[in-house]
């Protein structure tokens, strides 16, 4: 019997189609949690450059975030990132994610995309 889940996916055409999608390719812990720490490094270098008057600060804002979440995607969770092909959506839960886990939400969404799959 074949998974269908582990079938090629085409493109998905709706946001809600996508978001268990994301959270399934960041189904481990550490993977998150790297995330998390780039997401609030991004939120770091904007304070910076709000507080400093420094917009150069912004320069590192990507560099943290991807860095981050690509290292925990080829090294932690071993698949691409979504960021190479739905780079506006995987921005969206990047941000979606890391207010979800904060606000302690997170769950019932991960525990509904795995059910999902």
């Amino acid at each position: 019997m074949s998974n269908p889940a582990a079938a090629p996916q085409a493109r998905y055409q709706t946001y809600a189609e996508f978001w268990p999608f994301y959270l399934n390719e960041h189904a481990k812990t550490l993977t998150r949690a790297l995330h998390y720490v780039g997401t609030s490094l991004v939120f770091g270098c904007i304070g910076v450059a709000i507080a400093t008057a420094q917009p150069r600060a912004l320069i590192a804002a990507p560099f943290c975030g991807y860095g981050f979440a690509w290292v925990a995607h080829f090294f932690v969770e071993k698949n691409r990132p979504a960021t190479f092909k739905y780079p506006l959506w995987s921005l969206a839960s990047d941000f979606r994610m890391y207010f979800l886990a904060l606000a302690g939400k997170l769950g019932a969404h991960l525990r509904a995309a795995s059910a999902s799959r």
